[in-house]
């Protein structure tokens, strides 16, 4: 009876003492990381994000640019920090649908095994550029047809193996027939100066590196790798037009660590949500030559690197493409 008594006296004691409040989120400084090197089109989203998110939830929100390994070298660090959503990354299209295809079990992560998506935020469209003095093609139709009169005689360039870039010529030429020789580069800034040139003949990049060049002539554009005309030119048709399911964008979206609570994911989706839908977010990201993505959610953005992943371990695994 008295250990009865002790321990009633005990339990009564753990019943009436308050219940520790966990610390309301974000209770520190969180960290973006960003896997490339500043001044480019992500590291630009990643710090209108973080300025918005720092105003909202009253913690600073510190973009943190680590380049190398073409991203990968950014994300691990990510993905080996603590799931509690006070190290973050903003990732895109390589990073998490086609380097862990490509590099195969000596890939240091998996997508959704190792992440925890929160939110896509932005799709920046490829488009199909050729250079005018050396392509006489000016639709998709008379462009495959000259590739296939043509074959292996007119090169493409990229930036880089494994780059969306790189997967769209491949998908490109795997849906119409055609060949085409590949030139890859460090980076689109280092492909553009042959392409001008004509040292390679045509490529599919991001639509805020081409259409300077597309507006002086220098350039000319025969569509669209997205689903659907874009805004800043809807005369230009899509590829999909001509090549039935022929999709080849690049996107960005931002992710925690494997194992971050669901109600800190869904906080900042949330609000990372209703700063994309703000007209001013619009208006700067479509005047980079950036489509915002306004209704995602964790689990639309696992959907589509679900799907983007399906789509470049088919054209990886048909093309039987290797890492350099």
């Amino acid at each position: 009876m008295k250990l009865r008594s002790i321990a009633a006296a005990c339990l009564s004691l753990v019943l009436a003492s308050p219940v520790m409040a966990q610390p309301a989120y974000p209770s520190r400084p969180v960290t973006i990381v960003v896997p490339f090197s500043s001044g480019g089109t992500a590291d630009i989203i990643a710090r209108m994000v973080a300025e918005n998110l720092q105003k909202k939830l009253g913690q600073p929100f510190i973009v943190e640019n680590i380049g190398g390994g073409g991203g990968v070298t950014g994300v691990d660090k990510v993905v080996r920090s603590a799931p509690d959503g006070n190290t973050l990354v903003l990732a895109s299209t390589s990073n998490l649908a086609v380097h862990p295809t490509l590099y195969g079990e000596k890939f240091p992560y998996r997508t959704l095994r190792d992440l925890k998506p929160i939110a896509q935020v932005s799709v920046v469209p490829n488009v199909l550029v050729i250079n005018p003095s050396k392509i006489p093609a000016r639709t998709v139709p008379e462009l495959i047809a000259y590739l296939k009169a043509n074959p292996d005689k007119v090169s493409f360039g990229s930036a880089g193996i494994g780059t969306t870039q790189h997967l769209a010529g491949e998908m490109f030429m795997q849906k119409t027939g055609t060949q085409m020789v590949h030139v890859p580069y460090k980076g689109s800034s280092a492909m553009l100066p042959d392409l001008l040139s004509g040292n390679v003949e045509l490529a599919f990049d991001n639509v805020p590196l081409l259409l300077p060049y597309v507006k002086n002539g220098k350039l000319v554009a025969l569509a669209v790798a997205t689903p659907e005309r874009e805004a800043f030119d809807k005369n230009l048709p899509t590829v999909a037009e001509f090549v039935p399911g022929f999709e080849a964008t690049a996107w960005h979206g931002f992710l925690a660590p494997a194992g971050t609570p669901d109600e800190i994911t869904n906080k900042l989706a949330a609000e990372i949500d209703a700063f994309m839908k703000q007209p001013d977010t619009i208006a700067k990201m479509e005047a980079m030559g950036v489509t915002p993505v306004s209704d995602s959610s964790p689990a639309k953005f696992t959907d589509l690197i679900k799907s983007q992943t399906a789509q470049w371990k088919e054209v990886i695994e048909k093309g039987n493409i290797k890492p350099q």
